[in-house]
Formats: C-alpha cells, structure tokens, sequence
C-alpha cells in the first residue's frame, strides 16, 4: 500500500475507537491516509487522535477549505478525485442509507457522490438495525452498484445484546483493504496456489513426526499474491496464523493429504508456489493404541509422497500449472542443493534458504534466500521481514509469466 492514498470515512457509531487502530494500521504499511468525520463521530473521538495518528489534516465540515495537495478547491471534489480508496468505517445504518438513496447532506456522503475510485463500507450497528429489511435493501443497493462490504461479525454488541452487526477487527478490516486495492493488480485473472506450514505423520494417537514451520513464509506469500489480484488458494498444513482475507483455505495434516489437496487445487492453477515443509519420511506403521514407555523404541520409517514431483509429472501432460516455483530449507551447500532440485523436479523457480543462518529459516519473521531460476541465474537477497521477501518472490513470478518460454 506504500503511497496509496486512502480516505477514511468515519461515521458516529461506538465503533469509532476501533478507527483510530485502523488509521495507524494503514499509515504505518506506507498508505497516505485522509480521515473525514461526521459531526456524529467527533462526539465519539476527537479529530486530533486522527490528526496525530495520521500526521494529516482531518475533515470534519463540507464548508472546510481543502489543504494544498488536492487537484481541486472543492473539498469533496478534491479528495474524491485523488483517492485510491474511499474505506467507511464504521458504516452506520444512516450512512448507509445516504448512500443508498443519494443524499449528500454533509462532507463525507458528498464525497461518496463525487468519488470515482473502489468504495469499501464496513457496516456496525444494533443486530435490529441490520436486520431491519431497509437497511437489507439499501445494502443490495449498494453492493449492485459496486460497492464492496467487509463484515459486520457476529457478536456482543455495545446495546449488551449479541448477534451479527459487530463491526470487524481493524486488522482483518486491513485485510479486506489489500483485497479490494488489489483487484486490478498484475496477477489479477491469476490462480495462485500456495502451500504453508508443516506436515505431520503420526506415531501413534498421540504422537507424530514434524518440523517447526510456522507457515508464515507462505502465508505472507498468499498475501502478496492477493495484493497483486490474484485468486489464491492456499493449502496449510497445522498452523494456527489467520487466514489472509481473500484466500480460499484448504487445511491438511499429512504429505499424502498435502499432495492430494495440491493435485486439486492446481489442475487450472497458473502458478503454484510449495513453500510448505513437507515431511520426507513417515512412520510404516502408525500404533493404533498410545505407545506406553518401557525400554527402547525403533521406528521403521518410510518415503512420503513427493508432491513437487508429482505435479511436475502432471504438468508435462497437462501444463497446468504454468508455473512451478519450489523452495529449499539447506544447512549446507545452499546454492548446489538448491541447483540440483530446481533441475531434479523441473522447476522454474526455485526459493532456497539456509535455515542455520541467524534471523533466516523456521519460527522467524525474518528470512534471508537466494533465488534461482531458469532464466537470470541467481539473486541473494539480504535478510528481509517474511512479508518482503514474499513481494520480492511475487514481482520474479509476475517476471517469469510474462515470458514465453517457462517450461522450455
């Protein structure tokens, strides 16, 4: 969202504390944000927490001159023209119905009028105010003519009564706001499939074989990849990370559920991205009953399915998915391992890390790797947040679509 600019629209619902966590939020990803209040709003919070938060000035009045920056004079006209977004939040019953019907009675529904960018509203109020079938109706009204709604949750309300008009969390509201920006973006018509996490194969009932994945290398590449438009499903095994808004989640424990999953997922995939920690080896057999200490114990164990080579075997028949980036967690000999995999399983892309290096590897935010593929050789990134490094993997996979010769 670095240099995006965003108006915030905030409307006079108890849910206005939540705002301020939002605006901080969108500031502190790189967005420029404009925060507009109704005089409702102000009774709630005052305009200088946005002020200070955003290091901007906030609108509150339609008759408030703009300051300099805005292509026009004209308040409304002027930050309408030059937002990327227009997010309302909270959306009130009463805003949403200005909305609806047309009515620009103060800055903000004045503004809604005149905008020409995508519109997000992220509806709080009474579970009777929802429910009520005209809100219900001025809802559909404006979904039908493109605007888009994140939430409101099911929950307990400021009335002390419980059930859906909950305003959502400001960072699952940030979530929907990557999703909606990202609509247009480079991958936009994409299916990207991704893998996170670890597998598990059990030992007994109570025990089985892992490693410490936490998943989040692939969670923020399924991130990355909606940020760009992209349809993302995402295949996890066991983790406990929240669901990147947009993602169509597929949860897995085994390599053998893994590779099922991913065979699926990616029969009309343009890219699949393997940056789960797929178990190599399972027990032979699994105890049916927990296995009580005494002694010694051996396990047997055997090969797991190997999923990269199994897609790649589809994929000379099929060429689905167009692309097949894998990843390499090495202690030694990084760049020759790595080599030799992205030939071994006929991959076009390969993400290879060594996870005894500080900062980099399992149960970090950070991961420093070195990417290779079949066509510019080898780049070594220096260590980055999870997050970065995803958008830096993300641009070489948008790179390698645009090329004509991907598997040749």
């Amino acid at each position: 969202m670095q240099g995006q600019r965003i108006v915030l629209g905030v409307t006079g619902g108890i849910a206005v504390y939540k705002i301020a966590t939002l605006a901080s939020h969108l500031t502190q990803v790189g967005a420029e944000v404009d925060v507009v209040m109704t005089e409702a709003a102000t009774h709630f919070v005052a305009p200088l927490t946005f002020q200070a938060l955003t290091g901007r000035p906030v609108y509150t009045d339609l008759w408030q001159m703009p300051t300099a920056g805005l292509p026009t004079h004209i308040s409304h006209v002027g930050l309408a023209h030059a937002a990327t977004l227009l997010v309302i939040a909270p959306a009130t019953a009463n805003t949403l119905a200005k909305m609806a019907n047309g009515l620009g009675d103060n800055l903000l529904s004045t503004l809604f009028l005149a905008t020409r960018c995508p519109v997000l509203a992220v509806p709080a109020m009474d579970v009777g105010m929802w429910q009520n079938p005209a809100t219900q109706a001025n809802v559909e009204r404006l979904r039908a003519r493109g605007v888009h709604f994140a939430g409101p949750a099911w929950g307990r309300m400021a009335s002390g009564l419980e059930g859906e008009g909950r305003m959502i969390e400001p960072d699952e509201i940030v979530g929907h706001v990557r999703k909606v920006m990202g609509a247009s973006g480079r991958l936009a018509s994409t299916h990207v499939v991704v893998t996170a996490g670890p597998t598990r194969e059990a030992i007994d009932p109570v025990r089985f074989i892992s490693n410490p994945s936490s998943g989040r290398q692939g969670f923020a590449l399924a991130q990355a990849a909606i940020d760009q438009g992209a349809r993302v499903t995402l295949v996890a095994g066991p983790t406990q990370l929240p669901t990147p808004v947009g993602a169509e989640r597929v949860n897995v424990t085994t390599a053998q559920e893994m590779l099922d999953a991913v065979l699926a997922a990616s029969r009309d995939a343009d890219v699949l991205l393997m940056a789960a920690a797929v178990g190599d080896y399972q027990p032979a057999s699994v105890a049916a009953q927990k296995i009580k200490k005494a002694g010694d114990l051996s396990l047997s164990l055997v090969r797991t399915p190997d999923v990269l080579s199994s897609v790649a075997a589809r994929r000379r028949e099929t060429n689905r998915p167009r692309l097949l980036v894998g990843f390499a967690a090495e202690s030694e000999n990084l760049v020759a391992n790595a080599q030799a995999k992205l030939t071994a399983k006929q991959l076009d892309l390969i993400v290879a890390n060594d996870v005894t290096a500080s900062g980099s590897g399992f149960a970090v935010e950070t991961n420093q790797v070195t990417l290779i593929d079949r066509r510019s050789g080898i780049e070594t990134l220096p260590l980055l947040s999870k997050s970065a490094v995803a958008d830096a993997i993300i641009e070489r996979v948008i790179a390698l679509l645009a090329a004509d010769d991907l598997t040749g």
